[in-house]
């Protein structure tokens, strides 16, 4: 059975910033987007409700769902973001874009598919369709997102939205002057296109060693997606996002599930597991998985695994596998 498309609670952080530029109270709101904000998954209705009553609040704004996407920063997108930030092009940029689409709406929709002289992202109709709303504050935080790595970058070449053609030509007019490029409405498929030159474009943020490890982890959160249990393949994100920060602590854990301590211990409980335990088994596989990347140091996995040192990481590893990480490293290589 196919996963339901969701979002993240960071995204649903975009209208409380909205709220806060806009100089709105609508306390009401806020509070459900606060609520939402926390969880590591938001269905797709959640999200479509809180952008439908953060738009009802500007009513004769004909650009409001663009509005609220251009509030988009990093934080909003997790370590998607931050991938795109570290890439050495925007072309990298759009690739890793594509490539973990699925940390943020749970399935793989985008695809990336060359046109003459241009490339797209598309999104086929055949997968989903998200509605108005939606397809507007996505496509216009994309295009932000982009437009704030480089100065002054070209404009896209043309963006399209299978969604009905708007009513009122000056909301058009709008659509049309927020991108700055040709905007058509009730196409086959939404997309943006590019010129193929966009693709060169260097990041001013690129950093190849942090691109390195987010790309690692971007990996691990991915494992952690399969059809499991739901509150299994939640925990196991959280502590995946909270590992390179060494903050991987029940405290910390339960607290982003938006569970008490307790709650969470006795959920343990249930599974047959302590707090430790799980930490350690999920520090060990990941740990096999990274050794067996040439690209990464030992120091580098002692970062991503949340040890200060690399000897703590040494310490760790003999004390599950009673081997050293170099020579599980050797033996995952070849070596001897």
């Amino acid at each position: 059975m196919a996963r339901a498309i969701r979002v993240t609670g960071s995204w649903v952080g975009l209208i409380m910033d909205w709220l806060d530029v806009q100089g709105l109270g609508a306390m009401d709101l806020r509070a459900r987007v606060e609520r939402w904000m926390h969880e590591e998954i938001v269905p797709m209705a959640v999200w479509q409700d809180l952008l439908a009553e953060a738009m009802a609040l500007r009513p004769n704004d004909l650009a409001v769902a663009l509005s609220i996407g251009a509030q988009v920063q990093p934080r909003h997108v997790g370590v998607l973001g931050y991938l795109v930030l570290a890439s050495r092009t925007l072309g990298e940029a759009l690739q890793a874009y594509q490539h973990y689409e699925r940390l943020f709406y749970g399935v793989d929709l985008a695809e990336v598919v060359f046109e003459g002289e241009d490339i797209e992202i598309r999104w086929p109709p055949e997968t989903v369709r998200l509605g108005h709303r939606h397809d507007s504050t996505a496509i216009a935080a994309l295009v932000t997102f982009l437009r704030r790595q480089v100065d002054h970058p070209p404009p896209p070449a043309l963006i399209t939205f299978i969604n009905p053609a708007l009513d009122n030509p000056a909301e058009h007019q709008a659509y049309e002057n927020f991108f700055q490029c040709p905007v058509r409405f009730n196409d086959s498929l939404t997309r943006v296109r590019f010129p193929l030159s966009y693709l060169a474009i260097p990041m001013p943020h690129s950093d190849p060693g942090l691109r390195l490890l987010l790309d690692r982890q971007a990996q691990a959160l991915l494992l952690a997606l399969p059809d499991s249990d739901p509150f299994d393949r939640a925990l196991q994100q959280v502590i995946l996002k909270l590992l390179p920060d060494a903050s991987a602590t029940l405290p910390r854990a339960a607290q982003a599930l938006n569970l008490s301590v307790r709650s969470l211990q006795r959920k343990l409980t249930v599974n047959q597991i302590t707090w430790q335990q799980l930490l350690d088994r999920m520090r060990e596989q990941l740990a096999r998985q990274y050794l067996a990347d040439r690209a990464l140091s030992l120091g580098d996995i002692a970062l991503l695994l949340g040890y200060s040192e690399q000897s703590a990481f040494n310490r760790s590893f003999r004390r599950w596998t009673g081997q050293t990480p170099a020579r599980v490293r050797r033996q995952a290589l070849g070596g001897r």
